[in-house]
């Protein structure tokens, strides 16, 4: 195992998904500064995820065939740039653009910097995409912290402060590159390719498809809530705009943790358990937390995040074990899109423009169903087909 590169390629991770979520974090900033609605919030929302939801399958089909080493820290360079216009943006236009950059630097980093992960594991793959998650779930969570203590103070100019954390990504980036470089150089592109799955097509596009469902329905929720919850905050409880912003980062944080745990909990009691409990676990708490104080609510979205993302370990291993080619195809980022938006381009400008006139009320979150097809895909099903294949 090459841990020094697992190790570099986790910490830019870390930095990527930091400077992606200060996106959402500086959503009270924005309508404040720009006089935006909540229909302008969900556009910006909708921009950002469909450039970094619906590029990556394609980027990670292209670098299938062409793996390209650099990519990583050009990637990252896009999202500098959008980094600076945000920063300084006067307009709604070119705030579209900028989150658009931001999320074009996203589609390009995630597929090539999870092969690289992938590449550095040696025969310990699962441990080396834990600890790759592990780092992205935690820049994830910084971000409304940071946001809140350097960008609410200084003004929207001063996201441009953390160009520093895009330049730090690029020079580490530069020397994964190379050492990615190396690598394929002395094994050659057929080393990142992997053979075909054993089942029936068929069966397979069926279970993605069940796959792409699930994680639609788990982050058509989740991009709701975090697009609107310190609007929420600061509406129902007339918070500040950083106090808002620290229960975001506590919100943020249990879904970072709920990753984490919910993979050695699936395989104690099994996968298919923790999905079912995933889904319908959050409706009960999601029904209560409109009528609950604070301090209540502060409890309920903890645990609301830690419900929601403890089955992505899950599903994620069922999607590997269906397809042989995880990280080119980047399965990862096709089944977990980031799209909550992207692919549904009526889901947050709707929601939007409903808590415009209704003062947001989380009531109308519901989790989509989608829940009785969690069966199309145990590990039952997957062996009885392999058998059949093998006995023809």
């Amino acid at each position: 195992m090459q841990l020094a590169i697992l190790a570099a390629i986790s910490f830019c991770h870390l930095l990527n998904d930091l400077v992606q979520s200060l996106i959402y974090a500086v959503y009270p900033i924005l309508k404040t500064t720009h006089h935006l609605d909540f229909r302008q919030i969900g556009l910006i929302t909708l921009s950002y995820q469909i450039t970094a939801s619906l590029l990556q399958p394609f980027v990670g089909y292209y670098t299938d065939k062409r793996p390209l080493p650099f990519s990583l820290a050009i990637g990252m360079s896009a999202t500098l740039c959008g980094l600076l216009v945000l920063s300084a943006a006067a307009h709604f236009l070119t705030l579209l653009a900028g989150a658009s950059l931001v999320g074009l630097g996203s589609s390009i980093f995630h597929p090539e910097s999870s092969r690289v992960a992938r590449l550095a594991s040696g025969n310990r793959p699962g441990f080396a995409q834990s600890f790759f998650q592990v780092g992205g779930n935690a820049g994830t969570s910084l971000g409304p912290l940071l946001a809140a203590y350097i960008i609410l103070p200084n003004g929207q100019s001063s996201l441009a402060w953390f160009s520093a954390v895009a330049l730090l990504a690029i020079v580490v980036l530069t020397i994964i590159g190379r050492w990615y470089r190396a690598h394929l150089a002395q094994r050659g592109p057929a080393s990142v390719t992997h053979p075909t799955s054993a089942l029936p097509r068929r069966r397979v596009i069926g279970a993605l498809a069940v796959l792409v469902a699930l994680m639609f329905s788990k982050f058509f929720y989740l991009a709701s809530l975090t697009s609107y919850y310190t609007f929420y905050l600061i509406n129902r409880f007339h918070l500040s705009v950083q106090s808002a912003e620290i229960r975001l980062f506590l919100f943020l944080g249990a879904v970072a943790a709920g990753t984490i745990i919910g993979g050695p909990i699936g395989d104690r009691i099994g996968r298919k358990y923790v999905i079912w409990v995933s889904i319908l676990g959050v409706l009960p708490f999601t029904l209560i937390l409109p009528y609950a104080d604070l301090a209540w609510t502060t409890g309920l979205s903890i645990v609301i995040g830690l419900v929601l993302a403890s089955a992505m370990p899950a599903i994620l291993v069922y999607a590997q074990d269906l397809v042989a080619r995880p990280c080119g195809s980047h399965l990862r980022r096709v089944l977990r899109p980031r799209l909550r938006a992207g692919w549904d381009r009526r889901g947050v400008p709707r929601q939007a423009r409903r808590r415009d006139e209704s003062r947001i009320r989380l009531s109308r979150l519901r989790v989509p169903s989608g829940d009785r097809v969690a069966h199309g895909v145990s590990p039952a099903d997957t062996r009885r087909s392999s058998s059949s294949s093998n006995g023809t």
